[in-house]
C-alpha cells in the first residue's frame, strides 16, 4: 500500500493532517510509508495508492482545499486498500 500527502509549501493543515494520517496508520496496524510530497499541490491532499480519499480530483496547482481529508476518509481508503488483492511475491508491484 502507498500513502501520500502532497502539501504546498506553508499549507496550514499540512502537519494535522500528516499527524491524523499517521494515527490512522497506526490504529489500524497497517505496514506501509506514508510519502509526504511538497510542492505545487492542492493542498493537503491524501492519496492511498493513487486515489484521494476525498473521493475527488482537487484541481491542480498550489491552493488550499476545502475539502480537507477527514480521519474517517482516511480509515474508509486505508480499509479499501487493504482488502484489495495485492499482487504475489513474484510479480512485480508498480505501486
Amino acid at each position: 500500500m502507498r500513502i501520500e500527502i502532497l502539501v504546498s509549501p506553508g499549507c496550514p493543515n499540512a502537519r494535522r493532517t500528516r499527524d491524523m494520517v499517521q494515527d490512522c496508520v497506526r490504529s489500524l496496524g497497517v505496514t506501509c510509508v506514508v510519502e509526504e510530497v511538497v510542492g505545487d499541490n492542492p493542498s493537503p491532499s491524501v492519496f492511498v495508492d493513487g486515489l484521494d480519499v476525498m473521493g475527488r480530483s482537487a484541481g491542480s496547482g498550489p491552493a488550499c482545499r476545502l475539502d480537507v481529508p477527514t480521519r474517517e476518509r482516511v480509515l474508509i481508503a486505508l480499509v479499501s486498500a487493504s482488502a484489495r488483492p495485492r499482487p504475489d511475491a513474484g510479480e512485480k508491484d508498480d505501486d
